[in-house]
């Protein structure tokens, strides 16, 4: 299997955070995004940004930043799609996708999910045990790019549920363990922001 590129997924309103940009809070003094942009890109063959409204404000990041193909901020599904067809066009057989608000989120993420696909799934996605608990993280996959077209359809049919879709789909699961600091912790609130910083020490 070729190396996958991937696609942070930053196309949200963020409502649960008064709206604005999530991936651009500062934590540590470096924007969540950057975090993300430092774990992810080590691991895959290029890197593009999923977003909505005013692209320009990310130009420092210096990645494509592809809009939802889909109106009306039908969420996350809209983004995997977007990463797709990006892929498809710089030749790659699968996207990566990972979560802008994710800033600790696993170094091996990549070759977890490669393996976990080996056995011909089209979608792997990342699970971890969590307080005895097994937590799927559906914005943590591997796509095959030649789903596009199921999930566009998907799309106009209305459905909107990550997990879902991949479950339909045949995904097979990577896990991870979720040490003292949890990998897929995510930032949606104001008081998950000052979690993190705790989590930073």
């Amino acid at each position: 299997m070729k190396q996958p590129v991937g696609v942070i997924l930053a196309g949200g309103q963020a409502t649960r955070m008064g709206g604005g940009d999530k991936g651009l809070l500062l934590l540590g003094g470096r924007s969540l995004l950057d975090r993300v942009i430092e774990r992810t890109e080590p691991q895959v063959a290029a890197l593009a940004l999923n977003a909505n409204g005013d692209l320009t404000r990310f130009s420092d990041l210096g990645l494509p930043v592809l809009p939802d193909p889909v109106a009306g901020f039908p969420g996350p599904l809209a983004g995997v799609l977007a990463g797709m067809e990006w892929a498809a066009s710089q030749g790659a057989d699968h996207v990566v996708t990972v979560a802008a608000d994710t800033p600790f989120l696993p170094e091996d993420l990549v070759p977890r999910l490669l393996l976990a696909a080996e056995g011909g799934a089209p979608i792997a996605l990342a699970s971890s045990v969590v307080e005895g608990r097994e937590m799927r993280h559906p914005t943590f996959g591997l796509w095959s790019v030649g789903l596009r077209d199921a999930l566009r359809v998907a799309l106009d049919r209305g459905e909107r549920k990550v997990g879902l879709l991949a479950e339909q789909q045949g995904a097979a699961l990577a896990q991870f363990r979720s040490g003292p600091v949890d990998p897929f912790f995510n930032i949606n609130t104001p008081e998950d922001l000052a979690r993190a910083h705790a989590l930073l020490g």
